[in-house]
């Protein structure tokens, strides 16, 4: 059979610190190729094969495709366009007219679902089709981990290191941090990377992963207070109570989509009022995923491959899978990309398991941080505390 042909990437869903290096990925293993003849870049997502919106990106300069690796978001655009099966089923005529034999797909979840049901009607017709996962909430099922995550989570320690240098230098309130992942806690519980001695910052920890309870965590916010005088609570935006509602009432709803109000505000005001403790609220958001400048080498390097990997399985025959990335063992950290029948990844919600979350639910366990460590290039810069200096010296006085 003749494999020659192009080759299209679609990207979905929200932007990584790292998606555009796996795109770079993808560009430079696919000029590589003999196979493939022109490499296009689907400009919106998944809604750009139905308006057949294509850019030949394989002969961009190159010092354009070296930009990739530091440039945040995705250079080729995405969507969050829902398809229906009369959409699916009408790509097949828009990839053959074009050419194109390779479909790559990178995204998370919901890509993932559209990457296996565009596999399933191009099966007989010639088209390969593969998924290259992509996601900074980590939720992703199967693999070790997500290209995204490893950036994400080095972003919310350093962050979470540097508001609890700030809070420690003048102890006077109670400062929360809301993190992103609405069902998984993965980046939430990464903040624990920025502890280093006993009594930094995160002081609590809560995951969407368990049931919030404002009376425990009021109890809790206390009794730090009064101990430290100044303390860093990281939240996650997906909070629920006990009977599996948002902690925070929604603001505004449409057929498809709840929107509610932010979290973090939402427990500053109630520790203000309940506790009477000045209190604020911090919400790096999208900052989390746009910034290059605590981007993971680990990150990136695994990103580039994760691209390489699939345009090699495109190319070989594979089709309906996806690139996976399983740890391997031994004490140095390693990685291999394995392929993954995509059916097993098709909106598969991985959440943070049971032994990585403490008792109480306010807090992680030892066996995440080691888990996460290596993803984010080893610790993070180191801080000093005149303080403590003058404390140890009072101490020893005494």
């Amino acid at each position: 059979m003749d494999m020659a042909g192009n080759l299209l990437v679609v990207h979905g869903g929200g932007p990584t610190a790292v998606l555009n290096a796996s795109l770079y990925g993808v560009i430079r293993q696919a000029q590589a190729e003999k196979e493939v003849d022109k490499i296009y870049g689907a400009i919106g997502g998944s809604e750009a094969i139905l308006a057949e919106n294509f850019l030949d990106i394989g002969n961009m300069p190159d010092e354009k495709i070296e930009l990739l690796l530091n440039t945040p978001g995705t250079a080729i655009g995405s969507s969050r366009f829902p398809l229906e099966q009369e959409q699916y089923e009408a790509m097949v005529s828009v990839l053959k007219k074009h050419d194109i034999r390779y479909v790559l797909f990178n995204g998370g979840n919901g890509t993932m679902d559209t990457c296996g049901k565009v596999s399933r009607v191009c099966e007989k017709e010639g088209i390969f089709v593969v998924g290259i996962p992509k996601t900074m909430d980590n939720d992703i099922s199967i693999i070790d981990h997500a290209p995204g995550f490893p950036s994400a989570a080095k972003y919310i320690a350093t962050v979470t290191k540097e508001v609890g240098a700030d809070v420690k230098s003048l102890p006077i309130h109670v400062c929360i941090i809301e993190a992103m992942g609405r069902n998984a806690g993965w980046i939430t519980a990464a903040s624990a990377l920025a502890r280093k001695n006993p009594g930094d910052a995160p002081h609590l920890i809560y995951l969407p992963e368990r049931n919030f309870c404002e009376e425990e965590f009021l109890e809790d916010v206390k009794k730090l207070y009064d101990e430290l005088g100044g303390v860093v609570v990281v939240v996650s935006e997906g909070l629920r109570n006990e009977k599996g509602e948002s902690i925070v009432p929604p603001i505004f709803q449409t057929d498809r989509a709840i929107y509610y109000g932010d979290v973090g505000a939402y427990l500053a005001e109630l520790v203000i009022k309940k506790l009477g403790i000045k209190a604020r609220s911090e919400k790096p958001g999208l900052c989390g995923r746009a910034s290059m400048l605590l981007q993971s080498k680990v990150d990136r390097e695994e990103a580039i491959l994760a691209g390489r990997e699939a345009v090699k399985a495109a190319v070989s025959g594979k089709t309906g899978v996806m690139v996976g990335i399983r740890r391997k063992e031994g004490e140095e950290y390693a990685v291999e990309m394995p392929l993954i029948p995509v059916e097993e990844v098709m909106l598969h919600e991985r959440v943070i398991p049971e032994e990585y979350i403490n008792e109480r639910g306010n807090d992680i366990t030892e066996s995440f941080v080691q888990w996460c460590k290596p993803l984010i290039d080893g610790d993070l810069p180191e801080m000093v505390s005149f303080k403590d200096d003058a404390k140890q010296k009072l101490k020893s006085r005494i």
